[in-house]
């Protein structure tokens, strides 16, 4: 306390010069518009950036729960398309074609490998959240691959860059189907083998899900033709499809069952 009192002593010249020239600021800003203004602006701009960081603040920590919201909005909206009833022969929607009894879940991926012959992805949801093997997995850009294996809280999905893959596709502006598989080259890049010589097709076009099979629904987005190859024998096509999907950066996928799987394989095994 005495140090402060031998400061004010010392510096009382000094003290009251400050306590003039704010009182004569503020008198100034009182009785001057424009620097009343001046200062309210002030005042107002540096509130207003506080308030922008608080928000931007505020504003990346909710984006975690954001995202879980429009995760399952697009789940939701996604089942109901596919839910729909076709009304016309070759009706789509946001490239899925509406047929088929599918419901549609959210997931998270929790590990990814890319760069292995055979590669796989984990997900946050397992057989307690209704998760079973053979269920397809997507993003809103392309198939990622098919569910393998399950826990109770967690699914492994085989990725279709794996060499063991084997999916049903189609080239988009025909019936010309073939079989996607990958040679473990190029995380960009799979194959669509055994396509007929006589189908139409050129680099650029797009290639989909062919719905001939119990897992995928026809027309869930695959990627571009890259390279065509005319396969010795001349009968069959070997054709390099650059995917949608980046591979390598995979973070929200969507899980697709077939509710009516069990009684197509049914007929397939009475086929065999």
């Amino acid at each position: 306390m005495q140090q402060i009192i031998n400061f004010v002593l010392r510096n009382k010249t000094f003290l009251m010069f400050m306590l003039l020239f704010g009182l004569s600021i503020a008198l100034t800003i009182q009785n001057h518009n424009y620097h009343r203004s001046k200062f309210l602006n002030s005042t107002n701009f540096i509130s207003g950036g506080l308030f922008e960081i608080k928000f931007g603040i505020t504003q990346y920590f909710g984006l975690k729960n954001d995202n879980e919201l429009l995760l399952e909005e697009n789940k939701n909206l996604r089942s109901q398309l596919l839910n729909q009833h076709q009304t016309e022969a070759n009706s789509t929607i946001d490239s899925i074609n509406i047929s088929g009894n599918y419901v549609i879940y959210s997931a998270q991926v929790y590990k990814n490998s890319y760069a292995l012959n055979n590669n796989y992805l984990t997900i946050n949801k397992g057989s307690k959240d209704g998760i079973n093997q053979d269920f397809g997995v997507f993003t809103s850009k392309g198939i990622i691959g098919i569910i393998d294996a399950t826990t109770n809280g967690y699914s492994r999905v085989q990725s279709i860059l794996n060499t063991k893959s084997r999916i049903n596709a189609q080239i988009k502006n025909s019936s010309h189907i073939g079989s996607l598989r990958w040679n473990a080259k190029s995380p960009q890049i799979v194959q669509m083998v055994d396509v007929s010589k006589f189908a139409p097709v050129k680099n650029g076009d797009t290639i989909i899900t062919g719905g001939q099979s119990s897992i995928f629904p026809k027309g869930i987005l695959i990627g571009l033709v890259d390279k065509i190859n005319l396969e010795p024998g001349g009968d069959t096509y070997s054709i390099d499809v650059e995917l949608f999907n980046d591979m390598t950066n995979i973070g929200h996928v969507y899980v697709v069952e077939n509710k009516d799987s069990k009684e197509i394989k049914s007929l397939d095994i009475n086929n065999e």
